[in-house]
């Protein structure tokens, strides 16, 4: 996606402290015997250094060849290891089903058309082993987000492109209750709610 290398490029790491619910997903993956995470969409690499800390095997998967330079650079400081994959959403994981205990994906998979965000979390529920963990974000449009205030042009229901700002060019989905409820059928959603970085997000197990 070069408009993720072009942020990358200018503003560097652009994203250094984790999420704020990462703290509590690491505590309940510590419960739930989880061992082995994926970080979808790890961008320069905030919580493959956060999971890695906490004592998980962490693998990364992202788009952006300059966002996994500077992962690969960052980890390197830490004198962490973590296997990272340069790979496109909407093209085949590179990864065996069942693979992985759990999934996290922050402000991700919404950057695509539905049928290609149907496909992504289709392979989703594939390298997951069944009861495995999601933890997945997205915008919600007309909650303060700087989105609002970007110029959208609408190319399918639901899937807008910025004209202006950071993100130009860029497909944004947003999903109603119900598109959730029907896009993670595989899946059964412990809490759909609003994070305090102001995107949905979902927690939940694959059936």
């Amino acid at each position: 996606m070069s408009a993720w290398d072009d942020i990358f490029t200018e503003k560097g790491r652009v994203f250094l402290e984790s999420h704020p619910d990462m703290e509590r997903l690491s505590e309940l993956s510590k419960e739930k015997g989880i061992k082995r995470i994926l970080d979808l969409g790890c961008g320069t690499g905030r919580h493959l250094l956060f999971f890695s800390k906490k004592g998980f095997e962490v693998y990364g998967m992202d788009a952006s060849p300059k966002a996994l330079k500077i992962a690969k650079e960052w980890l390197s400081e830490e004198n962490i290891n973590v296997d990272i994959q340069l790979n496109r959403m909407e093209l085949k994981f590179p990864y065996d089903d069942n693979y992985f205990d759990a999934i996290i994906s922050i402000q991700v998979i919404h950057h695509n058309l539905i049928k290609d965000i149907i496909f992504t979390v289709k392979e989703i529920e594939r390298i997951l082993r069944p009861k495995g963990l999601i933890f997945i974000t997205f915008p919600k449009i007309g909650v303060g987000s700087k989105l609002d205030k970007w110029e959208l042009k609408e190319i399918e229901q639901g899937t807008y492109i910025p004209q202006t700002g950071q993100e130009k060019g860029l497909p944004h989905h947003f999903f109603t209750l119900d598109e959730i409820h029907q896009v993670f059928r595989a899946f059964e959603l412990i809490e759909i709610f609003m994070d305090k970085t102001n995107h949905r997000a979902i927690l939940g197990v694959k059936k």
